[in-house]
């Protein structure tokens, strides 16, 4: 009988002997492995694009964006999961985590939760993960049990459900509404997928939820316009955001964001002209928090 291995796991005959080699080849043959994980995506685009808006659709519409994984994918999840919120000023609570062995994994990371199917049924199940939301899910593999489980139970409860994984054809993408598949290839140390596959996926999922913020209309140019200003950096950031968007000066940047409360994109609009919070407040309602569209709607207002 023939085995056949995953692309994940397959030992590249290149490395044989690593151990043995000079510290600066290794750490060469380790870059050049970074280098081919990130060109990987690049094939993956026209299906991040596709997952980006299901998700902001979601979003938009009041659900949730939820993230399933595991191991390796489950840090890597949670990096750009928590950074939503302060980034975008998404609220907290409509990005959910679903991760094996739950809040454990932060302090002891093992493979034993990983194998549990019924455990991810269970989360779905007690999350009330439904129509409204969006569940992307990340494996390097694309069959460890929980992330594939939870993803079937997730689609059946009728989320829309994005899997990533590193091998075509795997359960994971097959099982998608949307798959995307990052074919990093081999790893330089033999399965060790928090390397490669890890910054493929890391590099994926930053363009996913930065993609889901500009369709949430929380970029203007390469601005963030709906971030927490929540620290003295933060707070800075915003007023030069205010005062590059309008053309105000710090003073008027300062009371505008004082008046918004620290909200960059009321902050803008006053600075624009906008008479006050409540007019302000009306035209980001009138255009879903699109910041463009409002600005647009003052200058179609204002006499030549």
């Amino acid at each position: 009988m023939t085995l056949t291995v995953p692309a994940t796991e397959i030992a590249d005959d290149r490395y044989a002997g690593l151990d043995t080699w000079p510290d600066e080849a290794i750490l060469s043959a380790l870059l050049d492995g970074q280098r081919r994980a990130l060109a990987s995506v690049e094939a993956a685009i026209p299906q991040l694009a596709r997952a980006a808006k299901a998700a902001s659709e979601k979003l938009r519409a009041g659900g949730r964006l939820i993230y399933l994984a595991s191991g390796s994918p489950a840090l890597i999840s949670l990096g750009d999961a928590l950074e939503i919120p302060q980034t975008y000023g998404v609220k907290r609570e409509r990005i959910l985590l679903l991760f094996a062995g739950g809040k454990s994994i932060f302090d002891n990371l093992t493979g034993v939760d990983e194998d549990s199917a019924e455990a991810a049924i269970a989360d779905v199940a007690a999350h009330r993960v439904g129509p409204a939301d969006c569940v992307i899910a990340t494996s390097a593999s694309g069959s460890t049990p929980y992330t594939v489980a939870g993803l079937t139970a997730s689609r059946a409860a009728g989320a829309v459900t994005i899997g990533i994984a590193g091998n075509a054809g795997a359960p994971l993408i097959e099982g998608a509404d949307i798959g995307v598949l990052l074919d990093a290839g081999p790893e330089v140390i033999s399965g060790s997928t928090r390397m490669g596959a890890g910054t493929a996926q890391k590099a994926a999922l930053n363009m996913f939820s930065t993609l889901v913020g500009v369709h949430l209309g929380h970029v203007y140019d390469g601005l963030m316009v709906n971030v927490t200003a929540d620290n003295a950096k933060l707070r800075q950031r915003a007023a030069r955001i205010v005062m590059k968007i309008t053309g105000a000066d710090d003073a008027t940047a300062a009371r505008a964001l004082e008046l918004s409360h620290g909200e960059v994109k009321l902050a803008v609009l006053m600075a624009a002209g906008a008479a006050g919070l409540g007019e302000a407040n009306a035209l980001l309602g009138k255009y879903q928090g699109n910041l463009r569209a409002a600005l647009a709607d003052m200058a179609a207002a204002t006499p030549a």
